[in-house]
């Protein structure tokens, strides 16, 4: 039988890193663990360093804010949580901003909600503002927007959380920092039995009946949830790999080869969107493209406002839409960055005359490259 080796860490060019509120926060007071964090910081300034982009999916905000306003343990309503996260928030930001400014990085703090990552409009913006942020090197610190979520439209917690925002931005890997060094095939504290899994291939019924409840009052996760998250992030064409995060300097540890489960995937981020786009999605409308447009979509290019002719049907920023080349062949399809009505005013112009006559200039691209899936490719 073969067995699998576990992929290593500087294999990946985009990587999630999860931090939950047990690690974040010392539960008895309430407060910052500063040298686990600064520790962390370390790690990622060490991959950043080698030119991977790092985005950090961060709890911690309600944890933090509680003790700043003096709340009782145990659970709170839900107006105490949104008051929670709105002070810790701040703290949260502060500390992030401390931490990886000590090794000359750039932090930015991107609120979100499920919305945000699932409703293809705001997707394309949530997405567009982090890729920015990663192109200018910074490292996004995300976070569920606690102060105005509900319990009927939140997450429920950061593990899924983070492996929607990483496969929204195409990471390879995604990092969850637990308090358990991964995977076992029963509780390993209650069966002395229990096998620890290296590497999970697939996620299936077996393996998910293997994962256990919350693990404690300051995280909503558990391994249930961890389970659940390596299932989107396959999907999506990210690894996941589940570690122990109490230890200091825990990405080091995982790439000096600490135990850990790698949850892998079969497909790669690009080709799995693509796969999302060319077959998930049902067409709002068409755009007709002119012939040297058609040639650059087909070497691999953006679909520019220049190379339109022709528009067909009603769609919004956002939406799928069919590419026809100039003779009716199509040719493709994907999300467009414009409203057709917008769509109309741009067609045939070029980028540069655009922004010149634009209060505020949109996305260049008609459809960029990475929202296009193309026939044949």
């Amino acid at each position: 039988m073969t067995v699998l080796q576990p992929p290593a860490l500087e294999e990946f060019r985009r990587v999630v890193v999860k931090v939950g509120s047990a690690l974040l926060v010392d539960s008895a007071r309430g407060r910052l663990r500063h040298a686990w964090l600064a520790a962390l910081a370390e790690d990622i300034a060490d991959l950043h360093a080698r030119g991977v982009d790092v985005l950090v999916v961060s709890s911690g905000a309600i944890a933090l804010g509680r003790t700043v306003l003096g709340l009782p343990p145990g659970p709170l309503r839900l107006e105490e949580s949104q008051a929670s996260a709105a002070v810790g928030q701040i703290a949260l930001a502060r500390h992030w901003t401390e931490v990886l400014g000590h090794h000359g990085i750039v932090a930015g703090q991107v609120l979100v909600t499920p919305k945000d990552t699932e409703e293809r409009r705001r997707y394309l913006n949530a997405r567009a503002t982090v890729q920015k942020l990663l192109e200018v090197r910074a490292v996004p610190v995300v976070n569920e927007n606690d102060t105005v979520a509900t319990i009927e439209i939140r997450y429920g917690d950061n593990d899924r959380l983070a492996a929607r925002v990483a496969t929204m931005i195409g990471a390879d890997v995604l990092v969850l920092f637990s308090d358990i060094d991964g995977l076992y095939t029963a509780p390993p504290h209650t069966d002395p039995s229990a096998r620890h899994l290296p590497v999970v291939e697939r996620v299936t019924p077996e393996i998910e009946a293997m994962a256990g409840g919350p693990a404690s009052e300051l995280s909503r996760g558990g391994m249930r949830t961890k389970v659940e998250a390596a299932k989107i992030a396959a999907s999506g064409g990210t690894h996941m790999v589940i570690a122990d995060g109490r230890r200091k300097n825990p990405l080091r540890t995982i790439r000096e080869g600490g135990r850990c489960t790698w949850f892998l995937s079969g497909s790669t981020p690009t080709a799995a969107r693509k796969t999302w786009i060319a077959g998930a999605l049902e067409p709002s409308g068409t755009l007709i493209v002119d012939a040297g447009a058609a040639r650059a979509l087909e070497g691999g290019a953006s679909l520019l406002p220049v190379g339109v002719t022709g528009i067909e049907g009603r769609f919004a920023k956002g939406d799928a839409v069919l590419i026809r080349g100039p003779e009716g062949r199509v040719l493709g399809r994907g999300l467009v960055n414009y409203d057709s009505a917008e769509a109309v005013a741009i067609i045939g112009r070029s980028s540069r005359d655009i922004a010149a006559s634009a209060a505020q200039p949109g996305r260049t691209e008609m459809i960029h490259r990475d929202d296009l899936a193309m026939v044949g490719a």
